[in-house]
């Protein structure tokens, strides 16, 4: 082992957590090297070991045996996410084949496939529990989906599939963070600035100050930015350049997606034929709670059929409401933020800026923390003794409160900057379960791209942004809770149509008056969020909920086109778009195509899967229902969430765990019924 190394040193850090600021790009490819060889020389003591394959010699020996890589790669990725440079980027074309090399080889290795195969042939005699069952179950089918069953030549075919697109992910990511990079919106006069809120301003000045451009505003393609000016800008020329700039990313000449596309989805569905599927989304969907292609486009196309009568009306509404404002055009794509704001706010009487002040992000994630607490009798200390990546990150220990016992390491990244990924996302650094020989407790990130505190200005969010926090803290609750032995069951490592369950949940509190009265005070007066104010949020909430659902939809289905089956016009990206949401579009197109910045499903996990968010919000809907029934702090419904659902990540089929918690399957109505679509 090379000790001098620090990726490769037992961190000293609470709960061993990394030792970011040790940490040099120089130390990923060597610390990777060794840790695969590492990983190969315990593969080989496992193939090696002459006594009969039992489930801890063979099963757990294999759960274990990469766990230094793990822990390196997910630093890595983590940080090429959240803390990019170019040389991390390049790095990643180096160290994803190296990986993908190594499960290759052990995927495709017939002495280790043998010996999980004898082990998995006897399963009903070794009285396993729940959890080792489905270690041993998903230990069987990985190394099948991951080329066991295939000969030499389809072994080696897969080989080079794989090692393809360990390079075309990240390659397809840094496309869209460049592209986006690369435009810049400077306003010099301030006449361009009519419409836009004050913590909108305030941000561009800070943004054009930090650029050396004093006295101008500087608006860009990360939403903070982008979002308040498509939404509020009186400026139409100007909303049309930023969202052509926004909707172009990575398409046209420099950044461009359009090969790799094409490169990705060819990709995926030859490793899916190889391995006996019909294609990508069948190979994917074995493994959901969904099962099958057909079940997927079932469920899109019911939902189309409610959501598109609705959309087409408020479509229409909100075209007669713009000729009404003096619009002397075709409503445009860059025009419906804007008037649908408009029609809202005369509506409702009611923006979402009048909220702002009331959601300083310092309070609100306060509030969060003590609505977590009230769930699940869980508290969060800041910890300044670890060490970050950035002087923006802060850290907290989690706690019990049942019997102060550790829970796990909480980082908050909550700002953007150049080098991190628009959006947000809960990672881990390190999942609950076993490492070095004991179990160990989580460390896990949530990653966000609020407005950063401008001058003596703090963080103002939006109640979409705090939806957003509750929203990963959502995940990141569903990882510390784990209860389990194993970290490839832990937390969030449940199939991808159940995972967002424990997060889309938590948006709900943010609509109710008991939970807002824990954080939502003026952050100038103190004074609570007016009860008038809540009422409003929460009667428009569904305001335009056809258009935003059949958005939803759309995305799926363009998922779905690039994935079930190769499309017949793969080389015209815009025209397998078009295709796919023929019988759902709204606007003529203006823009490039949403596939070139698509990053869920060519480079974060979601390929076939997006469906899997209107999936989750029919589970969330009917069990929140559940909490209004019961109350929404009922400790003991609480109490049966953590232990049924949080605490058992992927240790059992989530359709079991569900109706343990809910006492049946969830009503398929419950979106619809929260969405008042019923009638639609």
């Amino acid at each position: 082992m090379m000790s001098n190394n620090p990726l490769l040193q037992k961190s000293t850090l609470p709960n061993m957590a990394p030792d970011f600021p040790q940490y040099k790009e120089d130390d990923f490819l060597p610390a990777v090297k060794e840790a695969i060889k590492e990983a190969r020389a315990n593969i080989e003591a496992i193939k090696a070991n002459t006594d009969a394959p039992d489930f801890d010699n063979t099963i757990i020996a294999m759960e274990t045996s990469s766990e230094t890589l793990d822990i390196i790669t997910s630093i890595f990725y983590n940080q090429l996410y959240a803390n990019g440079t170019d040389g991390l980027q390049n790095l990643a074309m180096e160290i994803g084949p190296l990986c993908a090399e190594l499960s290759s080889d052990v995927a495709m290795d017939p002495v280790l496939f043998e010996r999980v195969k004898s082990v998995y042939d006897r399963k009903d005699e070794l009285s396993l529990d729940a959890e080792q069952d489905m270690l041993l179950t998903n230990s069987y089918k990985g190394f099948v989906r991951g080329g066991a069953l295939l000969d030499d030549n389809g072994k080696a075919e897969l080989r080079k599939i794989n090692e393809a697109m360990s390079k075309l992910g990240p390659e397809y990511t840094n496309n869209v963070n460049k592209s986006s990079e690369s435009f810049e919106l400077l306003i010099d006069n301030k006449d361009d600035l009519s419409g836009l809120p004050q913590s909108a301003i305030d941000g561009a000045a800070h943004a054009a100050a930090d650029k050396g451009h004093e006295g101008k505003w500087l608006f860009t393609l990360d939403y903070p930015s982008y979002g308040p000016f498509i939404t509020f800008s009186d400026k139409r020329d100007l909303r049309e350049k930023i969202w052509k700039a926004f909707s172009n990313r990575a398409w046209g000449e420099e950044y461009s997606n359009a090969t790799l596309i094409e490169q990705i989805v060819t990709l995926r569905d030859q490793r899916a034929k190889l391995l006996g599927y019909k294609n990508h989304a069948d190979y994917v969907l074995e493994r959901r709670m969904a099962k099958s292609p057909e079940t997927v486009m079932d469920f899109l196309k019911k939902l189309q059929d409610s959501y598109k009568p609705a959309a087409e009306k408020e479509l229409a509404e909100l075209k007669d409401y713009a000729k009404s404002q003096g619009l002397d055009d075709d409503l445009k794509p860059w025009d419906a933020s804007y008037y649908s704001e408009k029609l809202k706010q005369e509506r409702f009487k009611f923006s979402g800026e009048d909220l702002r002040p009331y959601f300083q992000m310092s309070k609100v994630l306060e509030g969060a923390f003590t609505h977590f607490s009230k769930l699940f009798n869980i508290s969060f200390t800041k910890n300044e003794s670890y060490n970050v990546w950035h002087e923006d990150v802060v850290t907290y220990d989690v706690y019990d409160k049942n019997d102060n016992s550790f829970i796990g390491t909480l980082y908050g990244d909550f700002y953007p900057r150049v080098g991190k990924k628009p959006g947000a996302w809960k990672t881990s650094y390190r999942d609950q379960g076993l490492y070095k020989g004991e179990v160990h407790r989580p460390v896990i990130s949530i990653v966000c791209n609020f407005t950063k505190p401008a001058g003596d200005k703090p963080s103002l969010l939006t109640h979409d942004e705090v939806s957003t926090l509750f929203h990963e803290l959502g995940h990141a609750i569903h990882a510390l809770l784990a209860e389990g032995q194993y970290r490839s069951l832990s937390g969030t490592n449940v199939l991808w149509d159940f995972v967002e369950l424990p997060s889309q949940l938590q948006e709900n509190w943010t609509y109710e008056k008991e939970t807002l009265d824990l954080f939502a005070e003026h952050y100038e007066t103190g004074e609570k969020i007016p009860e008038e104010l809540i009422q409003k949020l929460v009667e428009a909430k569904n305001f335009m909920i056809g258009m935003f659902g059949l958005r939803q939809v759309s995305l799926g289905l363009v998922d779905m086109a690039w994935h079930n089956g190769i499309p017949e016009k793969v080389k015209d990206v815009i025209a397998v778009e078009d295709d796919a949401i023929k019988d759902c579009k709204l606007f003529n197109r203006y823009g490039g195509p949403t596939s070139s910045s698509f990053s869920h499903i060519f480079a974060g996990g979601y390929s076939a899967g997006y469906y899997s968010y209107k999936w989750a919000e029919v589970l969330d809907a009917d069990a929140f229902e559940y909490f209004k029934e019961e109350g929404l702090y009922n400790q003991a419904l609480a109490d049966k969430y953590r232990k049924e659902v949080l605490a058992k990540g992927g240790s059992e089929d989530p359709d079991l765990l569900y109706r343990r918690f809910r006492g049946r399957d969830a009503d398929p109505e419950a979106l619809l019924r929260r969405e008042n679509l019923m009638a639609a």
